[in-house]
């Protein structure tokens, strides 16, 4: 009997030392713990068995990339990264295909680009009789004055013959036209729009602008830059609805080009109301970003007339909404356009010899506008495009640097298209951005485009010498794209800690690509979110 008490006793203690922990709460939490793989640092994507260009100078390539919340946890070689697998983390093979950092369009018109795409499309029309049959198949399905809307004709492409207003007279007596040119510097009205605007033989030139005419005098239809407010002014405000379809609409497009940021100058061009860039903030952007609609990143620039109103933003909110929308800078015109005829040039245009091209801008007022946005911390954009507007710029810059004192300012010359000799070289002494475009929203085509530097139907390269490697060209559109707008930490690399935006290219040869520049996008991603297809 003793025997069995003190056996039954030692049962009873050898039982309450293995069982006692159980009656833990904290013994439970950590054996539960134990049975899920640690999610401390566990990656909600991983990304292998590709050709990862990073961007990055400090390591220019990997094969595999864990991403958590949107952002780069880590790139290396696969079994570098298998330690961050866990439970919920997805796993993408890449089969060797070509992945880059999402691309950045430094220059588009975002909202104006998603309302062009809706109106009558005239980009890439060759031939006189096409652009005539659009808008008439336009007018067929118009109401009876309502505006006619479209654009992005561009003369060149059917041998250089600007158009008129008599070409679409004859079927748009019931309705107002405006269609403007590629470059959004020049616009063609048809006589009833003219009407609307007061347009006529008496009419003199704004300033910073020309009304196209005839021989004898007559307007042809045809207004350059600040001309075209005079049509401008007519036009009805979009709809709020119609905006933001628009803006949805464009940002939907560029994700199908592997775009995955932009800088965006807003519905602004000479003529145009400075209002529009900041109705579009309010209504659009704010909008979309509240209800979480934005699909792609874009960094505002605003028209340097209201420059105090950014500065002021910025002071209240920082240069960051979320991570989707940034405040960049301000933005004006010094020049035109070379197609419209408009581009400041030291000498005359061959074609027109009386016409060295339009100051948009009074210079001194320019020049005050610029000392007062850089003197309050913002960074300053201005359009130039021909030699003499590009010289005035990077003087003027040269003088507002010098005033306001050393910083990190970035001014940007957006386009920067032809320079006189040595002016080049001012870019790179004066630490000047210069905003080159070859295509916009068409990120591939550009960078094939700076390889091999081709024109339409030519056999040979222009300027051989001046053709960029594949690397360089990616870099533009990348991470030096993300420098020229101070986003530099957040995108345009694929660096551990940046927004997880990449493209999964077509092809799977690396050598082959620097050779050709040929790829298509097959997918891209936002913040390690497949955003297309």
């Amino acid at each position: 009997m003793n025997r069995f008490i003190v056996i039954s006793a030692s049962i009873a203690i050898f039982l309450s030392i293995i069982f006692f922990p159980l009656l833990n709460s904290n013994y439970w939490l950590k054996w539960r713990a134990s049975l899920i793989p640690s999610t401390k640092l566990a990656a909600d994507l991983i990304v292998k068995n590709g050709v990862i260009f990073t961007s990055d100078p400090s390591f220019p390539f990997a094969d595999s990339m864990a991403v958590r919340d949107g952002r780069i946890l880590r790139l290396g070689n696969y079994s570098s990264l298998q330690d961050l697998s866990g439970y919920g983390t997805k796993t993408l093979n890449l089969e060797r295909k070509i992945v880059v950092p999402g691309f950045i369009d430094s220059h588009v018109h975002l909202i104006f680009a998603g309302l062009q795409i809706a109106r009558v499309q005239l980009q890439g029309v060759n031939q006189k009789d096409k652009v005539v049959r659009r808008v008439k198949e336009a007018a067929l399905n118009a109401k009876r004055g309502s505006w006619i809307l479209g654009g992005g004709w561009n003369n060149d492409l059917w041998g250089g013959e600007l158009p008129a207003a008599f070409w679409i007279d004859e079927f748009t007596s019931d309705n107002p036209v405006w269609l403007t040119r590629m470059d959004g510097h020049m616009g063609l009205g048809n006589s009833v729009a003219l009407k609307l605007a007061g347009v006529t033989n008496l009419s003199k030139d704004p300033k910073g602008g020309t009304i196209m005419r005839t021989a004898d005098g007559e307007p042809t239809g045809l207004l350059i830059d600040a001309a075209m407010e005079l049509i401008l002014a007519r036009i009805p405000e979009v709809p709020v609805d119609e905006r933001r379809e628009a803006m949805l609409r464009a940002s939907s497009f560029a994700l199908t080009r592997g775009v995955t940021a932009v800088v965006d100058f807003g519905r602004y061009f000479p003529g145009a109301p400075v209002e529009h860039s900041w109705q579009d903030f309010s209504d659009v952007y704010q909008w979309a970003d509240s209800s979480g609609k934005m699909i792609i990143r874009v960094c505002l620039f605003f028209p340097m007339e209201t420059w105090s109103q950014l500065y002021d933003v910025i002071h209240k909110a920082g240069h960051a909404m979320s991570n989707w929308i940034y405040f960049g800078g301000v933005k004006a015109f010094a020049d035109g356009s070379l197609g419209s005829n408009s581009a400041l040039f030291h000498e005359p245009y061959f074609d027109d010899p009386h016409n060295s091209g339009l100051q948009v801008v009074e210079f001194e007022n320019l020049f005050n506008m610029t000392m007062a946005s850089d003197k309050s911390g913002l960074q300053v954009a201005i359009h130039a495009i021909g030699d003499r507007a590009n010289d005035l710029i990077l003087d003027m810059y040269e003088s507002v640097a010098s005033k306001n004192g050393k910083r990190d300012r970035r001014f940007r010359i957006e386009h920067a298209q032809h320079l006189a000799p040595g002016s080049a070289d001012r870019f790179g002494q004066q630490g000047i951005v210069a905003s080159v475009q070859v295509t916009s929203i068409y990120p591939l085509h550009a960078i094939r485009t700076a390889m091999k530097r081709i024109p339409p139907g030519w056999q040979n390269a222009w300027i051989p010498s001046e053709c960029l490697s594949l690397n360089d060209a990616l870099i533009a559109h990348t991470i030096s794209a993300a420098q020229a707008c101070f986003l530099e930490n957040e995108i345009g690399s694929l660096s551990t800690g940046k927004l997880a935006d990449f493209v999964i290219l077509s092809t799977d040869s690396w050598d082959e690509f620097a050779t050709e520049g040929s790829a298509s996008v097959e997918a891209t991603y936002v913040g390690g979110m497949q955003a297309y297809p």
